[in-house]
């Protein structure tokens, strides 16, 4: 670089510190994570996945231990029992593991819909709130995710608080 690059650098770098000297900039942050473990709208969405879903982990649950039950009956007994025999209940237990297992695998695909769901619409109420809150407080940003960050500048209470208040 040029003696001449160096002083246009230098003062385009003045020029551009210079409105920031004139006004501090107000920062806040808000963990994401802390804020879904600790509203109520999130805790509400977790019972109600809970709920929705019960049901069907316990039938899932129940079939999982028939089955375990019947293949250890079928160990004890397979040596008392004629080749064809053996072949169709291994035949018979192996169908029913491959059903339990895409049973599991649509229970778990469903479950993660649905949660994904519930999140998206915490995520949207609390980006609203945090936009209301960075007006009110006249905050020029906000981060949700930082390496450090001052615990004064963390506004997460505060957040939560408007989005339990929120209906």
């Amino acid at each position: 670089m040029t003696p001449r690059h160096w002083m246009v650098a230098a003062a385009l770098a003045a020029f551009a510190a210079a409105p920031m000297a004139q006004t501090a900039s107000r920062i806040g942050f808000v963990n994401t994570d802390r804020m879904l473990r600790e509203a109520q709208p999130a805790k509400a969405a977790q019972t109600k996945l809970e709920q929705e879903f019960s049901r069907r982990e316990r039938e899932i649950n129940s079939a999982a231990d028939a089955l375990r039950a019947e293949s250890e009956r079928f160990e004890r007994e397979a040596p008392t029992m004629g080749d064809s025999q053996r072949q169709t209940q291994q035949r018979r237990l192996l169908e029913r593991d491959r059903d339990l297992q895409r049973r599991r695998r649509e229970f778990q695909e469903d479950l993660n819909a649905r949660k994904q769901e519930e999140l998206q619409q915490i995520l949207d109420r609390a980006n609203r709130i945090v936009k209301q809150v960075a007006e009110e407080g006249k905050y020029d940003v906000i981060l949700q995710e930082a390496v450090y960050i001052n615990p004064a500048l963390d506004i997460t209470d505060q957040v939560i608080r408007a989005l339990n208040a929120s209906k």
